[in-house]
């Protein structure tokens, strides 16, 4: 059964494995305001529980908003848990701050918040990173109608050496102010202090945006999955469906090969996370953007099968693409 709230909508989302219980991270926002357009302005962080990936229970929500003024004013947004090396839990999350009620310009800026049992977390408002001018568009820029640093996906280095972690972010140069999508970076070494670099991508790949990141093994190869609707596309790639991506990796760092991404479902689904099960199956879960009527839907898949048979991971059993009868 898909993952739903009766008079909430849900979209993007994150899991974290607690070894007994799957924890689903969500966001939400009262189907009170009528426009779903306006959820973005009013996502608060939810919680739920499964041991199957399939039955959720869920715990209602665990991070809101700051105060006025704070880097999460507005909303708080899209993010990843990771454990620490102690035990704990961290949930780094996008705080989004909209400059005003009638303009969509929003600063977003990434924050953490910890936890020792992943059901009640407390912000550490001394861990804050935003876009640096170095290499990221600011928004004074004027080239964007947003400062992207949004989406933060965490995890250990595969050498064991430390932490990364990937961003939504827009170069500031490039030759189409509209294709100016990268994976931004940061390092840290202990999870407190951060140092971010230079994004691992160039800008002019076709994307206005790279959205919720994730470095995923799939057949024992790496790839990067990320998304990208259609309404953001650039360049060669303007005019084409969006939906959720899938890049070749030669690692969980890159490089990454955007000139080769292919569609692993249309934007019918969004913000694509590949999780694995016990039995050490990788599943794509997603959030479903259209429902009846086109309306948006609001509500979480279950767990598509992925085939790995061919050179580029597919979606296999969903109605998402042209070749659903495949099987893995």
């Amino acid at each position: 059964m898909v993952f739903s709230t009766r008079d909430h909508w849900v979209w993007d989302f994150w899991v974290a494995d607690g070894g007994e219980l799957f924890h689903l991270f969500y966001l939400h926002a009262p189907m009170s305001l009528g426009d779903p357009d306006l959820r973005h302005r009013n996502a608060r962080i939810g919680h739920a529980t499964s041991r199957d990936l399939v039955e959720w229970t869920d715990h209602g929500v665990v991070l809101i908003p700051g105060d006025p003024g704070e880097m999460d004013a507005s909303a708080t947004w899209t993010g990843s848990v990771i454990r620490a090396d102690d035990g704990s839990w961290r949930m780094f999350y996008t705080g989004s701050r909209f400059l005003s009620s009638n303009e969509i310009a929003n600063i977003e800026t990434v924050g953490v918040a910890r936890s020792d049992d992943l059901f009640t977390w407390h912000k550490l408002p001394e861990v804050r990173l935003s876009a640096d001018a170095r290499w990221y568009e600011r928004l004074p820029d004027g080239t964007w109608h947003e400062e992207a640093w949004r989406d933060p996906w965490v995890f250990r280095d595969p050498h064991g050496d430390g932490w990364h972690m990937l961003v939504t972010a827009r170069s500031r140069t490039g030759a189409s102010a509209r294709d100016r999508g990268v994976v931004g970076h940061a390092r840290s070494a202990d999870l407190s202090e951060w140092r971010i670099g230079p994004p691992l991508t160039d800008p002019g790949a076709g994307f206005a945006h790279l959205e919720v990141l994730q470095p995923v093994r799939l057949n024992g190869r790496d790839w990067l999955l990320f998304s990208c609707d259609a309404a953001h596309l650039a360049g060669d790639r303007y005019g084409e469906r969006g939906g959720i991506w899938i890049a070749p990796a030669a690692s969980p760092t890159g490089p990454y090969d955007l000139e080769r991404a292919e569609l692993l479902a249309d934007e019918r689904h969004y913000a694509g996370r590949v999780v694995t099960d016990r039995a050490g199956t990788s599943w794509l879960l997603a959030f479903e953007n259209a429902g009846s009527g086109d309306a948006f839907a609001g509500r979480i898949t279950d767990p598509l099968a992925i085939s790995q048979r061919g050179p580029i991971p597919r979606l296999a059993g969903s109605r998402t693409l042209d070749d659903a009868e495949e099987t893995p």
